[in-house]
C-alpha cells in the first residue's frame, strides 16, 4: 500500500512498542517518516529497519517534556522531508501502582509531564507547521481505554490520558476549518515494553479483556494509520477505542 505517498509523518515514543509500530506501518504505506525518543538507539534501529525495507525516515533523539525539542523535531522533518503532514503522539510513561492518597507527588507529575504536557507541546509544534504548509494535516493521540473509565491505583495515568482525549476534542474543533484532523486511539492492555513488568501481570491483563488476549502494537497502528489517512476524512474528534471489548463490560 502507498496510500500516504508523498506524506511526512513524526511520531514520538518510536523507539519501541505502539510508536515503533505506527512508524513501520506508516513508512510500509509511503510516508517519509520522523521518529523521534528520548531513547536514541531505540529509534536509530527503527529508522534503519525502514531503510533496508525501502523507506525514507530519520531518527532523533526528543524528549516530549522538553518544548524546544519538539520544535527541533519538527523543523528537522521540514528541514529534511520539506513539509508536515502527518504525527503520531505516542510517548508515555507508567507509574508504580497507588492509590490516590498514597500516590508520590513526584509520580504525579512526571506521569503529566510526559502523557499530558508531552502531548500538548507536541501538538502545539506540529500544528504550526501544518498550518505553515498550507495543506492541513491529520494527527492521531494515543490515548488509552483509562482515558474513558477509571481504573484504581493507577490516578496519575488515568488522569493524563483523560486529558489527551479532552485536548484532542478541543484542537479538533479549532482548527476543523483549517483541514487538520485530530482524533485519538485509546488501546487497553497491549504488548508492548510498558506491561512487561513481570509475567504474573501480563497475564493478569490478558483476562481482562473480552477476547481473552493481549492486543498488538501492530493492530493499535492499523487504526492510528487509517485515522491519518484520506480514508478517514470525515473523522475529527473521535476517540477510536481499540481494547478487545475491556470498554464494553
Amino acid at each position: 500500500m502507498t496510500e500516504l505517498s508523498g506524506k511526512v509523518a513524526l511520531v514520538t515514543g518510536a523507539g519501541s512498542g505502539i510508536g515503533a509500530a505506527c512508524a513501520r506501518r506508516l513508512a510500509s504505506a509511503g510516508a517519509q517518516v520522523v521518529v523521534t525518543d528520548r531513547h536514541p538507539d531505540g529509534v536509530k534501529e527503527v529508522a534503519a529497519q525502514i531503510e533496508r525495507d525501502g523507506g525514507a525516515a530519520i531518527a532523533l533523539e526528543a524528549d516530549v517534556t522538553d518544548p524546544d525539542a519538539l520544535e527541533r523535531a519538527v523543523q528537522a522533518a521540514v528541514g529534511t522531508f520539506g513539509r508536515l503532514d502527518l504525527a503520531v503522539n505516542n510517548a508515555g510513561v507508567t507509574a508504580g501502582r497507588e492509590p490516590v492518597g498514597t500516590t508520590p507527588a513526584e509520580d504525579w507529575q512526571r506521569v503529566l509531564d510526559v502523557n499530558l504536557s508531552g502531548v500538548f507541546y507536541s501538538m502545539r509544534a506540529e500544528i504550526t507547521a501544518m498550518l505553515h504548509g498550507g495543506d492541513g494535516g491529520s494527527i492521531v493521540n494515543m490515548a488509552s481505554v483509562f482515558g474513558t473509565v477509571g481504573f484504581a491505583g493507577s490516578a496519575p495515568y488515568v488522569a493524563a490520558k483523560h486529558g489527551v482525549i479532552g485536548l484532542t476534542k478541543t484542537a479538533a474543533l479549532e482548527y476543523a476549518t483549517r483541514r487538520i484532523r485530530v482524533n485519538a486511539v485509546a488501546p487497553g492492555f497491549i504488548d508492548t515494553p510498558l506491561l512487561h513488568v513481570d509475567g504474573r501481570r501480563q497475564r493478569g491483563a490478558a483476562l481482562l479483556a473480552p477476547i481473552n488476549r493481549l492486543g498488538t502494537a501492530e493492530e493499535v497502528a492499523e487504526v492510528a494509520v487509517f485515522l491519518l489517512s484520506d480514508r478517514a476524512s470525515l473523522v475529527t474528534g473521535s476517540v477510536y477505542l481499540a481494547d478487545g471489548g475491556l470498554s464494553a463490560r
